[in-house]
Order: C-alpha cells, then sequence, then structure tokens
C-alpha cells in the first residue's frame, strides 16, 4: 500500500511540474530529479566523524546527535530519521563495526560496515563499506586520516571488550530526540560542512575482508530486505550497478543540461546582439534621415533669401530711374513754393503714424550709400537745390503725398532753413 502511495504522490508531483514549465510558455526545462534511499546517508561524512571520535560510544552518539544530523534516513516511513546504533565484532587482528538503523520493535536494517585490519607493521587500513541493499554492491570508501584517531590502539589491548549498543526501539539516550527527515538537496549541502577536507576519501570496489560477512552473520540485521525485497538498489536503479555509477551519471547529466543551457545561453545572447545591432543600424539610418531633411530645409530657407535679395535689388535698380524724372521738376520750382512745401511736408510728417515712419527708415536704412559731387559756385543755392530732389526721391513719384515722401522734405526743409538764413 505504501508503495503504491509513494508513486502517486511522484506522478502528481511531476505532472504539476509538467503543467508549470507548459503555463511558462515553453521556456522552461523541466529536469526530473530521482533521489535514492542512499542519498540519505553519505558514508564521507560518516567516514569523518568516525575518525574525530574519542570511542565508539562517542561515534554512535555523533551519528544520532539532532544538533549534527549526519543522518537524513527514514527506512521505516514514520516520517522521522531512524536511530543508527553500533554493533562492534572482533576476530585476530580485525574489527567489524555494524551500523544498523532501529526500525521497531526487534527489527533492524543494516547501513554500512567500518571494516578494520591491523598488518604486522602495525598499521590499520580501514574501509567504510555501503551495504548492498542500499547503495548496491561493492560502495567502497577508505578514509586517510592526517592524525591517526586517538582510540585505534584500544582495538588492540588485551583488556579490551567489543562495543555493543544499550539502545533499541523505544529506549534511547537523553541526548537523542526525534526528528524530521529534510529535503535531499538540503541534506548534501548540510552533511557537506561536517566532512573534514584534511582527510582523504578514496573509493574503491575491491572489499579487502573477504570474509567480513561471515563474520557478522549472527548479528546481521535485514528486516527491511524481508519486508520489501523489491526496493533493493538493483531494482530501484536498473542500468547502474551501484551509488558510484549513479552518482557518475548524475553528473553526465548535470553537466549535459550546464551544456544546453550554456549553448541556450549562447543563442539568446547572440539573438540579442544582432537585435541590437538591427536596432542601432535602423537609429542611424532615421538619424541620416532627419539631417538629410535638415540639410534640405536650409537649402530652401537660403534659396528663398536670395530670391527675397534679388527682388530687394531689382526694387532698388528702378527708383534712379525715377529720380531721375522727378529731379528736373523739382529744381524748377521757387523758394516759396519750396517752403510750403516743407510745410506742408512737416504737417503731413507730424500726422503720420509711427508705423509708417519706422517703414521709412527701414526703407532709408536699406539703400545703399549715394555720394553725390557738389558744383563749385553757389553752395548755399545749389547744396539746396541737389539736396531736396535727392532725399525726396527716396519714395515712389505716386506716393508724394504720403509718409514716404516726408523723408525727402524732412532733410531738404534742413537745408532750406540754412539758405533762408
Amino acid at each position: 500500500m505504501k508503495i503504491f502511495k509513494f508513486a502517486f504522490i511522484a506522478i502528481a508531483m511531476l505532472t504539476a511540474t509538467v503543467g508549470n514549465a507548459q503555463n511558462n510558455g515553453g521556456n522552461a526545462t523541466v529536469v526530473a530529479q530521482n533521489y535514492d534511499i542512499s542519498d540519505n546517508l553519505d558514508l564521507q561524512a560518516v567516514a569523518s566523524i568516525f575518525g574525530e571520535s574519542k570511542d565508539l560510544e562517542d561515534f554512535e552518539r555523533r551519528l544520532n546527535d539532532p544538533s549534527i544530523q549526519i543522518s537524513n534516513l527514514d527506512l521505516n516511513g514514520d516520517n522521522y530519521v531512524d536511530y543508527l546504533r553500533v554493533v562492534e565484532i572482533a576476530e585476530g587482528d580485525v574489527r567489524i563495526i555494524v551500523i544498523q538503523a532501529v526500525l521497531g520493535q526487534d527489527q533492524f536494517q543494516d547501513v554500512a560496515t567500518i571494516e578494520m585490519e591491523r598488518q604486522r607493521n602495525k598499521t590499520v587500513h580501514v574501509q567504510i563499506v555501503g551495504n548492498s541493499y542500499i547503495y548496491g554492491p561493492n560502495y567502497i570508501y577508505e578514509p586517510y586520516y592526517y592524525a591517526t584517531p586517538v582510540f585505534f590502539d584500544m582495538f588492540w589491548l588485551a583488556t579490551y571488550r567489543p562495543y555493543y549498543s544499550p539502545w533499541y526501539w523505544g529506549y534511547y539516550p537523553t541526548y537523542y530526540s526525534y526528528w524530521r527527515p529534510m529535503p535531499v538537496f538540503r541534506y548534501h549541502r548540510h552533511v557537506h560542512t561536517h566532512i573534514n577536507p584534511r582527510n582523504r576519501y578514496s573509493y574503491t570496489d575491491n572489499r579487502r575482508l573477504v570474509r567480513a560477512d561471515r563474520m557478522y552473520s549472527n548479528v546481521r540485521g535485514n528486516t527491511l530486505e524481508r519486508r520489501s525485497p523489491n526496493r533493493s538498489f538493483a531494482s530501484r536503479n536498473e542500468n547502474v550497478t551501484n551509488r558510484r555509477a549513479l552518482e557518475t551519471t548524475r553528473s553526465s547529466r548535470v553537466s549535459n543540461l550546464e551544456s544546453r543551457s550554456s549553448n541556450n545561453a549562447r543563442i539568446n545572447n547572440s539573438a540579442a546582439r544582432t537585435e541590437g545591432i538591427s536596432r542601432t543600424n535602423n537609429s542611424n539610418l532615421n538619424t541620416r534621415n532627419t539631417a538629410v531633411n535638415n540639410r534640405s530645409s536650409s537649402a530652401r530657407q537660403r534659396v528663398s533669401s536670395e530670391e527675397f535679395s534679388r527682388a530687394r535689388s531689382n526694387n532698388q535698380a528702378v527708383s534712379p530711374s525715377n529720380r531721375a524724372t522727378v529731379t528736373p521738376n523739382r529744381a524748377a520750382t521757387n523758394n516759396n513754393s519750396t517752403i510750403r512745401n516743407n510745410s506742408s511736408i512737416s504737417t503731413q510728417r507730424q500726422a503720420a503714424p509711427a508705423s509708417s515712419r519706422i517703414e521709412r527708415s527701414s526703407r532709408i536704412s536699406s539703400q545703399p550709400n549715394r555720394s553725390f559731387s557738389q558744383p563749385s559756385s553757389s553752395p548755399s543755392t545749389i547744396s539746396r537745390g541737389s539736396s531736396t530732389p535727392t532725399m525726396r526721391s527716396s519714395a515712389p513719384s505716386s506716393s508724394r503725398s504720403s509718409g514716404s515722401v516726408g523723408g525727402g522734405g524732412r532733410s531738404s526743409g534742413g537745408s532750406m532753413t540754412r539758405g533762408s538764413r
């Protein structure tokens, strides 16, 4: 029943993940991460705390310390981490330390064994061997400690007695308390901090003690194997031999996913770069079009100003002929008519509005400077006769009575006043 429940939960989670990926528009990558029972107890961490312990009792305390949480195993499925007890078997120069999970009343399951053998030169070889039901066959680590553990010499004393854990189901030490298992990815990050990096942990598939299984057969715990034979490592992972092969397969999958993500990132970067280049080209083209339009508009402005100057020069070219026709008529007038004309012009100038005076001044200033040669005889009379028509001829003859004639009368009137005086 538990197996069907577990399978139903796994299928529901996978369906929810795929649905979320489809809702994201197909841009998300779905990675199905299948966790295994062996992910919940790191044998390198077990080897690390074994070398730091004072004795096997301290080693068992470290395995079950709630503040350290070296283990994350929940083999009986009660949503609590199982208590791990330690049992030692001694035979000659060989010591085998069995780590068992307490699953119930008189129910135990072997998790791993620590196999020690002293050589003739009194060096000790240590191997951490994972149980084949949980880790697969021949999953072994050999720890090389930077300093020899202090209790290694105690194993071969004549007065030494093998350790056998006094704790069992419902009867635990005072330091122990139940805790719930954490997610596997969080456990991996957590347990990594409890692995001593000064030690070296070498993987091997060569077991030194062939007779180890025979030695601890009397204390073997295989409750889970007998209860759920289809949950063995070979049944859970059909295409790999042991946990080492499973880790290699996962690493290759992760590397493939990383390479795919990096390729996708490069493709996205190249697409973004191409889009940026096209946007830059479009902006440059718009800038060029704007500059061309500005130059064309400025050319049109220059052409209009040139036409205006040309028209003004034509108007100025017509004015001397008018002056030539008006000059003889005005030269024949006598002094009295000139004075009357001056008085009438001054009256008109006083009555003219300010706008006409501004227009006269602008027209006079726009005309080019003209120089007249003064005759040598009769300075006052000749200057009066010559200056009067010259200044009065600045406006067309048809507007003699308007404000434009007043400009000529202004200067003429001044010259006549000097002549009368």
